[in-house]
Formats: C-alpha cells, sequence, structure tokens
C-alpha cells in the first residue's frame, strides 16, 4: 500500500499545456477517481505518474519515493506502478497465463499467476487464449496482469468505457472488490460521473489541467465548492438567494444552509432534494409539469414554477407517474448549499 503526492505537476505539447499545476494527494490503500470532462488533462497525468512523460515542473511522489521532480526521474520500469489501459493492451498471441506472466519478466512465478488470477476470478482460463475472452474478462486479466508483481500503485485509464452499460455497472462493483482484496492503493481516469461516485473513496474533480475540488464522494456531489464542479457533477438547479443566520431565502422558500454564509449567494439545489405532489406544506410553491423522463426505478420530473416561469427538476420514484399538464405543488424535503454570488 502506498500513497500518492503530486505537486504543482506541469506539461505542455507545444502552444497545448495539458497539466497546469496539478497538485493531488492519496492515502495509502485508497480507490481514487481522477474525474474530468474530455481534454482537461486526466490521462496525460496518469502518463507522468506512471512515467510514459516527463513533467516539465512539478514532482510525482509514491510512498514518500520521488519518482519526477528537479534533476529526477526514474524510468516506469522501476516505478513499481502497475497499469490498466483504455483498450486493454492484451497480447493476442499469447494465452491469458501469458499475458499475466510477462509483467513478471523472464523468471515468473507460475504461483503467483495462479494467485492472481483466482483474485479476479479467471483461476480456471490459464490457458484460454485472450480472443476467447469477453470484454469483461479482458479487462479483468488487464488487472490481475497489472496486479501481479506486487506494485506500490495501479492507474486504470478509463477502465470501463469500452464494455455496454450492464457489463460496466456489475464490473465496477467486482474491480472494487479485487482493489480491496488486494489491499492496493488505486488511481483510475474516468469521465463518468456515475463511475467516478460509485468506485472511488476519494474523487479528484479536474478541469483545465489542475484540480477544482478533492474529496469523498459524498462532499463532491452536496458541498461543491464553485458552480462549474456542482454543475458538472450530477444536475442541479442553481437560483438566486439571500443568506442569513443558518438560513436562505430564496423562490422556494426559508431553507437551512451553512451559517457561514451571508448576502446574495447561489442557492445549489439537487433534483432529489426537490419534492412534489397534489397537496403540501401550507409554503409549498405551486408549478406545472412540462415534462419527464422515466427511467423505471425513477423519474425526472421537470417542472415550471408558477411565480417566475423559472424550471426546476425533481427526482423521485418511478410511481405515482406524473405527466406534462400536471399542477402539483413543490417543496424542499432535503439538503440544500449555496455559494456566494
Amino acid at each position: 500500500m502506498s500513497s500518492i503526492t503530486c505537486i504543482d505537476l506541469r506539461k505542455s505539447f507545444g502552444d497545448v499545456r495539458a497539466v497546469d499545476g496539478f497538485s493531488l494527494d492519496v492515502a495509502e490503500g485508497t480507490i481514487a477517481a481522477l474525474l474530468g470532462p474530455s481534454g482537461c488533462g486526466k490521462t496525460t497525468t496518469l502518463r507522468l505518474i506512471a512515467g510514459f512523460e516527463r513533467p516539465d515542473a512539478g514532482t510525482v511522489a509514491v510512498g514518500g519515493r520521488t519518482l519526477a521532480g528537479p534533476g529526477e526521474f526514474v524510468p516506469p520500469e522501476r516505478r513499481r506502478i502497475g497499469v490498466v489501459f483504455q483498450d486493454y493492451a492484451l497480447f493476442p498471441h499469447y494465452d491469458v497465463a501469458g499475458n499475466v506472466a510477462y509483467a513478471l519478466g523472464r523468471r515468473a512465478d507460475s504461483r503467483r499467476i495462479r494467485e492472481v488470477l483466482d483474485l479476479v476470478g479467471l483461476g480456471g482460463l490459464a490457458d484460454r487464449s485472450v480472443n476467447e475472452l469477453s470484454g469483461g474478462q479482458q479487462q479483468r486479466v488487464a488487472l490481475a496482469r497489472a496486479l501481479a508483481p506486487t506494485p506500490d500503485l495501479v492507474l486504470l485509464d478509463e477502465p470501463f468505457s469500452n464494455l455496454e452499460a450492464g457489463l460496466r455497472e456489475r464490473l465496477r462493483e467486482e474491480v472494487r472488490e479485487i482493489l480491496g482484496e488486494a489491499g492496493v492503493t488505486a488511481l483510475f481516469v474516468t469521465h463518468d460521473q456515475e463511475e467516478a461516485l460509485s468506485l472511488a473513496e476519494q474523487v479528484a474533480v479536474m478541469r483545465a489541467g489542475r484540480i477544482e475540488q478533492s474529496g469523498t464522494p459524498e462532499e463532491i456531489y452536496s458541498r461543491p465548492n464553485s458552480r462549474w464542479v456542482a454543475e458538472f457533477v450530477g444536475e442541479i438547479e442553481i437560483m438566486p438567494g439571500d443568506a442569513s443566520e443558518g438560513r436562505v431565502a430564496c423562490e422556494l422558500g426559508s431553507l437551512p444552509i451553512d451559517p457561514s454564509r451571508s448576502g446574495p449567494v447561489d442557492v445549489l439545489v439537487r433534483p432529489e432534494s426537490v419534492a412534489i405532489g397534489i397537496n403540501g406544506p401550507s409554503a409549498a410553491a405551486e408549478a406545472e409539469v412540462t415534462g419527464r423522463r422515466f427511467y423505471g426505478h425513477d423519474q425526472l420530473v421537470e417542472l415550471r414554477l408558477r411565480s417566475s416561469g423559472r424550471t426546476i427538476r425533481s427526482r423521485r420514484l418511478g410511481f405515482p407517474a406524473w405527466h406534462p399538464g400536471d399542477h402539483v405543488r413543490v417543496w424542499i424535503d432535503g439538503p440544500v448549499d449555496a455559494l456566494p454570488r
């Protein structure tokens, strides 16, 4: 188990500044996600940590051992870092065991190969050609290969992007269990908010080459530190309000918030905090349903507030069903946050 420390990493390609002052700490044994939109520098950062790219400035350390910094650069093969590539990068002319053995060098330990294949649930497929495996099985071979040399750190680049939706969800949980059982620090790159929030213990949101916010999934989702993070991570409604003495007055009423907020603020309301019904509290607002997206287990209901014409969304269970034209009452039944305007 090992920790990751990156301090003020910078990397440019010509005039393009891919990584621009990236700093991050990940505690040992943690599964962390690097979350951000396409082009924000996630994969370049992963390559800097792995040693596939040399930083223009800044430092990388794993477990207190400096791998890159002023006058220091440890090549990838000596970093004790396992990497799972987006396309898995398996060798088609090797069988499953051969792909894992490659990571162990010329004197591959057959017992270690069996151990990691058992760990990833492929103990009975050691002699199988990788071309005969499903996408999920290939991913687990790639993970076994990364874990075989007992690395200090495992890096995963968009590990589920090539899988269909149902398999992707199942494998997320499997990979989490495998990494936890292996007791290894892991950092994976993704642009999928649901993936990051459900799999990681720490989420670092990246934008334009640097970290906007890092914390637990609950902190990132419930207490974003900027409007950009709030809007990037999940659906959210943002409306003006005035805060004082631990409450904020806005179109949806007087709501409890962080007492440190005061004056004009942007009120951040997640759809699951918006309740609707035919009846409601006396302070509930009146609204009309203008649209609905049904997902089976829940539904996202679009509403137009009668008082201002503002459109907001409510995430409710899949029943009762709401339809455009329904007249409802709307109130807050969950936490809200606020940011200085």
